[in-house]
């Protein structure tokens, strides 16, 4: 499957505002990125530009966390570390709150988003069609990391294994996500043999929590999703243990990257990781929201290693990262 970014971002002519378009006409390594970007040191990320009339320093920074929920949820949840974020930096900081994966690959891509959370299926066409440099993710307190795809369904639905989903529905969240969609496919079709359309009848709800309680109120007979978002779902009480049941769990698959567009000025990267790295969880709205998944420190990461077996998913289903 090709996931061509003009369709998948709508092709505007602000999309293709491309910001620091130097490196196209450059001789330079790039792998999978864009032609717009360079791959000098052999990280998989888009460098710093050399010229600084390339570079950003806004004086308002936007940012955005991946729209696997309500993004209302997460504007309040965001609240502290935004305002840590505005102190260590000197900047105006401004929550995006953004409906898909699509929106928010075209914010950054356009020059409209500098410090972002992008999903772990969208990372990688984040890094190579829109120059995120990711650095960090969320851990546990004792270090440990990541989710695991769930494919659920209600009790009585009649399915018991992914195996008797053959003949019915199965709900995705949307082609970028690797628990909502890429994961699973990968899974259905290496494992049980299953294909999308031809086995099943795919449907595509646009987010985790829309999956979730489409399966709890039975409007789907099952979906594939993220367990910590349907962790932290039942710890709100949005839905209770008893209206899901589990029918396959997936090897741990790492959570959501953080990190900035590649063209902003070295020194304010330096200063947003800081951010990232000094600030303090404790009685926080973000620890009062994410400890629901366990979650309460960042963890330095490198898209290189961490997201291996989300690119080696991509690559069995067949996805390359094409951004025209």
């Amino acid at each position: 499957m090709k996931l061509d970014i003009k369709l998948l971002l709508g092709a505007s002519a602000l999309a293709l505002m491309s910001f620091g378009t130097t490196a196209s006409a450059q001789d330079c390594p790039r792998g999978d990125l864009d032609d717009r970007f360079c791959d000098v040191d052999g990280d998989l990320l888009a460098d710093t530009p050399t010229d600084p009339a390339d570079l950003v320093d806004p004086d308002t920074l936007i940012f955005a966390y991946t729209p696997v929920e309500d993004p209302a949820v997460y504007k309040e949840a965001w609240s502290d570390f935004l305002t840590h974020l505005e102190a260590e930096t000197g900047k105006s900081v401004v929550f995006f709150p953004v409906q898909n994966n699509a929106a928010q690959i075209e914010a950054m891509r356009s020059g409209r988003l500098h410090i972002a959370g992008f999903n772990t299926g969208s990372n990688p066409l984040a890094v190579n069609c829109a120059g995120f440099n990711p650095f960090t993710i969320m851990a546990s307190d004792d270090g440990n990391f990541g989710y695991e795809m769930e494919i659920i369904t209600y009790p009585g639905s009649g399915i018991t294994s992914p195996a008797d989903i053959k003949g019915t529905q199965l709900a995705f969240t949307s082609p970028t996500s690797n628990s909502g969609f890429k994961a699973p496919s990968a899974i259905l079709k290496a494992e049980f043999g299953l294909e999308a359309e031809r086995d099943f009848e795919p449907v595509f709800s646009g987010k985790h929590d829309n999956s979730i309680l489409g399966v709890a109120n039975k409007d789907y007979p099952a979906a594939a999703i993220a367990n910590s978002v349907m962790s932290r779902m039942i710890e709100r009480e949005v839905i209770t243990p008893d209206q899901v049941t589990s029918i396959y769990k997936s090897q741990t698959f790492p959570t959501t990257g953080f990190g900035t567009a590649h063209n902003l000025a070295p020194e304010l990267k330096d200063k947003i990781k800081n951010a990232f790295f000094n600030f303090e969880w404790e009685g926080t709205s973000l620890k009062a929201e994410f400890e629901k998944s366990n979650e309460g420190q960042f963890l330095p990461m490198t898209y290189k290693e961490f997201w291996d077996v989300i690119r080696k998913i991509d690559a069995a289903n067949g996805v390359s990262y094409a951004c025209e």
